[in-house]
């Protein structure tokens, strides 16, 4: 298994945030970069919002930074660590758009984008951003496919249902031919969508027990049968641990066991922390004690 972070400070969430996040900025940043980097960690992540509706902040928090910049920032303080929208809602925008912002960032950071797109379900935002909500879902897969055919191509061309494109330059593009493209959700369509368009599944709020009982059934999928390239399993385990404690340590190698025998190829990681160097001295330990154990 792989292990990327869940990015502290880009997202403020009511249930899983530390009270220092809550005013941490660029500098503190940089360093969680820095680190994971230096640490070997897989990837970083990002959301993408606008605009949360005043009354989903309970449940959605309300900080979200925008991953094209935030990531552009990133890039240029890395080497190594690679780039995770978690996840870009993809209905928002024309795929083109996605290749040439995306591919810019792709080529800038050397190659070391992955895309993770959904298919949004905030209704008010939607509406906000003149997005059609109804038939969003065909859209979507649409979008998928198109995005598939443009991503590092310089002349793109694609007919499908709703997007079609041909005698346009896209320039820059991006440096990686076949961007890797997870697929986030949390229900079985959006796995099933994985398995036909997308190189990951990359699911949000699905505690163990219910991915226990989703992706073992799912393997009878005739989707998962015929399917023929490899898929990420991109697991984001369901409890907040501190490795530095060396009884949550265990606790936490259980956890991942649980998630390796699942199939899990990358997990996301969160831990519960106090403040910066306490997030910092956690990524060392679970770089020295944990992640040799499952590579």
């Amino acid at each position: 298994m792989r292990f990327g972070l869940l990015t502290p400070i880009v997202t403020h969430h009511p249930d899983h945030g530390a009270a220092w996040e809550e005013h941490a900025g660029p500098s503190e940043l940089a360093r969680i970069a820095t680190t994971a980097d230096r640490l070997g960690n897989h990837h970083l992540t990002c959301s993408e919002h606008v605009a949360i509706p005043a009354a989903a902040a309970p449940v959605r928090g309300t900080r979200y930074y925008d991953p094209l910049a935030t990531f552009g920032f990133l890039a240029a303080q890395t080497a190594r660590i690679r780039f995770a929208t978690h996840v870009l809602v993809l209905p928002y925008h024309h795929p083109l758009a996605i290749a040439k912002r995306y591919g810019t960032l792709d080529r800038l950071a050397g190659g070391r984008l992955i895309l993770g797109v959904g298919v949004g379900t905030l209704a008010e935002e939607f509406a906000l951003l003149g997005a059609a909500f109804d038939g969003r879902g065909a859209r979507y897969e649409d979008a998928l496919r198109a995005l598939r055919a443009a991503f590092g191509r310089r002349a793109p061309a694609y007919t499908g249902t709703h997007y079609r494109f041909d005698g346009f330059v896209v320039d820059p593009c991006g440096v990686q031919e076949r961007v890797p493209i997870w697929l986030g959700g949390r229900s079985p369509r959006s796995l099933r969508r994985a398995l036909v368009l997308g190189d990951g599944w990359d699911p949000f709020r699905l505690t163990l027990a219910e991915l226990t009982e989703l992706v073992p059934h799912a393997r009878g999928w005739r989707e998962w049968r015929e399917r023929t390239a490899p898929l990420e399993l991109v697991l984001t385990p369901d409890q907040l641990l501190d490795p530095t404690v060396p009884a949550e340590r265990a606790r936490l190698a259980d956890l991942l066991d649980r998630y390796r025998a699942l199939g899990a190829t990358v997990v996301n990681l969160r831990f519960r922390h106090r403040s910066l160097e306490h997030y910092l001295e956690q990524l060392a330990v679970f770089a020295a004690e944990l992640a040799p154990r499952f590579a």
